[in-house]
């Protein structure tokens, strides 16, 4: 990818320039050509390679940084992130999550089922005894290696079937002109037990980090009910904070 010599530092171009940047090195790693931990060009290697100043150089790295895309280790240099860094201010999919890192999403089909909602489904998403739901529980998987276990609770009347998900509920729910607009979660931390375990291939009692969605539609009804338990050793929660005086 060539990019067009740079301006000055504050100008238009150099906020062009730094995009162009963010955008090769993205696909890069998108395309395996920067894989997981390989460690990425320094400053001054890109600086020199595509004829832009150092600081425009930082400006895309450091962008990729707190995308999650690239994490910097003191002394060492910045390298292609290995764990996966989820914003929580951000409502996304694990099939969009891992797409915009650069990782390849595969999930593992637990069960598809139906059935009337049970009293935590019912006390989680404001629905009465009786109302039909449908429940996805699935292993996920980013790159063929194992990253936690999604079990998604949806109310029918926001799917057409129970056959409508295949890879991702979000991309089913938005089909149907009902993907959440607004969404409550809650997170804590967790020890995998036996049979989680087991289909992680962790050992019992590994840490782990639940997170707990609750998915509003525009008008407020009730879209999803899920529960996500991801592995502690490849899974890492990230957010901007901001003082307001």
């Amino acid at each position: 990818m060539a990019v067009s010599k740079e301006v000055s530092p504050e100008g238009t171009k150099s906020t062009v320039l730094y995009l162009q940047l963010q955008k090769w090195l993205r696909n890069a790693i998108n395309e395996r050509e920067l894989a997981p931990d390989d460690a990425i060009p320094t400053e001054r290697e890109l600086a020199e390679k595509f004829n832009v100043s150092r600081i425009t150089v930082r400006k895309a790295v450091d962008g990729l940084v707190y995308e999650g895309l690239l994490t910097r280790r003191q002394g060492a240099g910045t390298f292609v992130a290995t764990r996966v860094e989820k914003s929580y201010s951000k409502m996304s999919s694990f099939t969009e999550d891992m797409i915009s890192r650069g990782r390849v999403p595969s999930s593992k089909w637990l069960s598809k089922t139906s059935g009337t909602v049970n009293p935590e489904e019912a006390l989680s998403m404001g629905l009465s005894p009786g109302t039909l739901v449908y429940r996805f529980n699935r292993m996920r998987f980013a790159d063929g290696f194992s990253m936690g276990l999604d079990y998604a609770t949806v109310p029918a009347d926001c799917l057409p079937s129970l056959d409508a998900v295949n890879d991702s509920l979000y991309e089913a729910l938005e089909q149907n002109g009902t993907r959440p607009v607004r969404a409550l979660q809650r997170l804590r931390a967790v020890a995998f037990n036996a049979e989680q375990a087991k289909l992680l291939d962790i050992a019992v009692g590994a840490p782990g980090l639940l997170i707990e969605r609750r998915g509003f539609l525009a008008d407020g009804r009730p879209a999803e009910f899920t529960q996500s338990y991801y592995r502690g050793d490849a899974y890492d929660l990230m957010s901007e904070l901001t003082h307001n005086s």
